[in-house]
């Protein structure tokens, strides 16, 4: 399965969040070094700086300077002059408490395995990210080498399946606090029928952000992040044509997460909207 990967910019004017706000309590350096970190993926097999200025639009001084603090307090670590920057072990112990405060993810985990396997789609959770949705988990079908995304991947949120899953589960006020909020209306209503009338999600085909993937979306509600991610299983077109999502994969991903809901006492993500 191809996959389009999605640039990010956290080049910011002072001042200036990453949604175009102004906020003086907004720290720039702060955002801009962790950004720097959101850089890495975990295909990487580390970065240069030229890279990480392309990945994050900023400019190469200003990378130099982030860097070079980044590696001082070991969130990146770098070999030598020509050697490439990798995220360093106060990056990897920052990531596995957050993984281990994450407790839905363990959970999941066999079950979504097994649901990668029997319907041959790469399975995953995704969590919004700004105007993103970002993978956080994936379980690749057994004997399935074509299909490949890793986490750290970021997709958009208007034209994917995840995308919509989030916003049709989420709550009024939390929806109107989003940037473009009144542009995602419509998304979010058609997003919501289906989970109303199916239980899942799937984007309209003039709608997706790109073509070269058919996927479906089931929103559940994590309270370690106070709103919704959205668990789904995709593939190729050929792989995955829509009348699988319909009768297959998109009632055995429901099913998974109902089960998902029940073992770990969460409501529903509708019933959490309303």
């Amino acid at each position: 399965m191809s996959h389009q990967r999605e640039g990010m910019s956290v080049q910011m004017t002072s001042g200036q969040t990453e949604s175009g706000t102004t906020d003086r309590k907004f720290a720039n350096t702060l955002a801009r070094g962790l950004g720097v970190l959101r850089a890495f993926r975990a295909s990487d097999n580390g970065l240069t700086h030229a890279e990480i200025a392309k990945r994050t639009g900023l400019p190469k001084p200003t990378i130099s300077r982030l860097t070079y603090t980044l590696c001082e307090l070991g969130y990146l670590v770098h070999g030598g002059r020509n050697d490439r920057f990798r995220l360093g072990p106060a990056a990897v112990a920052l990531g596995s408490v957050a993984g281990l405060s994450v407790g839905f993810v363990d959970h999941a985990s066999e079950q979504m395995q097994a649901l990668a396997d029997r319907t041959g789609t790469l399975a995953l959770i995704a969590v919004r990210d700004g105007a993103r949705m970002l993978l956080a988990k994936t379980w690749r079908p057994e004997g399935k080498s074509t299909i490949w995304l890793d986490p750290g991947y970021r997709i958009p949120m208007y034209g994917s399946s995840s995308g919509m899953a989030v916003l049709a589960s989420m709550d009024d006020d939390r929806f109107a606090g989003l940037e473009n909020a009144d542009t995602l209306v419509s998304f979010r209503r058609q997003g919501y029928d289906q989970l109303l009338g199916q239980g899942f999600v799937i984007t309209p085909r003039d709608l997706r952000y790109t073509g070269t993937v058919n996927a479906v979306s089931v929103p559940y509600f994590a309270n370690e992040f106070g709103e919704s991610v959205a668990f789904t299983c995709g593939a190729s077109p050929a792989d995955l044509p829509m009348h699988r999502m319909l009768a297959e994969v998109g009632p055995a991903l429901r099913d998974t997460v109902r089960a998902l809901e029940q073992n770990t006492g969460h409501a529903a993500a509708l019933i959490r909207r309303g």
